[in-house]
């Protein structure tokens, strides 16, 4: 049984009610020694708090899409075949434009979310490069399909969930297809594909979006293998110009690092809620050691660029979180980086769904323009207070992993 699905929430919706009512019907009807009736009694009452929290649990985990299946759940699950050392440049010396084209079948996708606005797609993709096998859902705007259309590519925003998260999240929590739709009908956002892989790769970690020889290739799957797979299969526009990266908390830091480390394959990149230093992730790989930590440091990527990437980045985030990972940024871009930074208040909410969703809209406004070839105007953040804040370690990679533990 599914544990995102509609069976499994309706079994504890009908467990819960059952151990509610059982103590109320047989508490004074057991029968049989003193003993048995109070061991009888204590079952009904574990019984009681153990559907009842199943049903939490099931309820916030759809509500927030933070694990996709058991293996997620239990940390079992290892979507790695193989990870070769694939060098610098994250393609072992492949030629990957030789390679043949990834021709790729995909069905309708189920979960929350999923069936609206005009309905997800999910396909189950085996990175040449990488070594992953994992899913990737794929949404098409309302453009792709019509006559007018037809010989038009289209620009595409890779969107990537946060530690422990699934990759439906951006359209089941997010309902990002939902709030775009009628924009892109209406010409006021560009007609986007967005295009999310599974970056719960491996069990109990998050892999911070690295290549780590011997145990994952993330970002090789995500900037390489994910790509070539949208273009071989649909009419996207080719990279980098036509792409870009977004993500919220440890997917913020992943969509930064990937585009300020591969500015050929992306223009553009979102953070909401991000961080700088992998480590700001407690179970990251990436802060594994020192080396790993420099080598996934957005900040210090950006800082010791020989040549400045043409790249885009919007970074937005409380005081505390995200913001001052931004402020970082900014201080160390030259042209052609951009850094437009937005400044949320704590009365904004906090670091969940309810923040990130209200800024989709926002978001992709802005890509629109960095899609067009226009400069989005940087925003000039009220007073933030920088109470409890530790981005000037985060940002050099001098945090400690005690001190960089942090609401995910």
């Amino acid at each position: 049984m599914s544990l995102t699905g509609t069976a499994f929430l309706w079994t504890t919706i009908v467990l819960s009610v059952v151990a509610l009512v059982l103590p109320l019907v047989l508490w004074s009807r057991l029968r049989g020694p003193r003993p048995l009736r109070l061991a009888a009694r204590v079952l009904m009452l574990l019984f009681t708090q153990g559907t009842a929290v199943t049903l939490v649990f099931v309820l916030v985990n759809n509500q927030n899409n933070l694990y996709d299946d058991w293996a997620d759940l239990l940390g079992t699950g290892n979507h790695v075949q193989q990870a070769a050392d694939l060098g610098r440049v994250g393609t072992g010396g492949m030629a990957v434009r030789r390679l043949p084209k990834a021709r790729q079948d995909f069905k309708a996708a189920d979960g929350p979310g999923m069936h609206a606005a005009g309905g997800v797609r999910v396909t189950q993709l085996q990175g040449r490069v990488s070594g992953v096998n994992a899913e990737v859902y794929v949404w098409l705007p309302p453009q792709y399909r019509q006559p007018a259309y037809r010989h038009r590519k289209f620009p595409v925003v890779e969107v990537l969930p946060g530690y422990p998260g699934s990759a439906k999240a951006w359209f089941g929590s997010l309902r990002a297809h939902e709030q775009l739709l009628p924009l892109m009908r209406g010409g006021r956002v560009a007609p986007f594909i967005l295009v999310a892989p599974r970056t719960d790769l491996l069990g109990g970690v998050d892999t911070g979006c690295a290549d780590i020889p011997g145990q994952v290739n993330a970002d090789s799957w995500l900037s390489i293998d994910v790509p070539k797979m949208v273009t071989d299969n649909f009419r996207a526009e080719p990279a980098p110009s036509g792409w870009a990266v977004a993500g919220y908390s440890a997917g913020a830091h992943c969509a930064v690092k990937l585009a300020v480390a591969h500015p050929d394959r992306y223009r553009a990149a979102v953070s909401l809620s991000g961080y700088n230093d992998p480590i700001g992730e407690n179970d990251s790989l990436a802060a594994q050691s020192p080396a790993l930590r420099a080598a996934n440091n957005p900040y210090l990527l950006l800082r010791k660029a020989r040549v400045p990437p043409r790249i885009a980045l919007y970074i937005s985030g409380e005081g505390g979180d995200g913001y001052q990972a931004g402020v970082a940024l900014k201080s160390v871009a030259k042209a052609p980086t951009t850094v437009h930074l937005v400044f949320l208040p704590r009365s904004a909410g906090g670091h969940n769904m309810a923040l990130w969703r209200p800024q989709v809209t926002t978001v992709f406004r802005w890509l629109t323009l960095q899609s067009g070839g226009r400069r989005a105007t940087v925003t000039t953040p009220r007073s933030p207070s920088t109470a409890g804040s530790t981005h000037a370690a985060l940002a050099s990679g001098t945090a400690s992993r005690a001190g960089a533990a942090r609401r995910r």
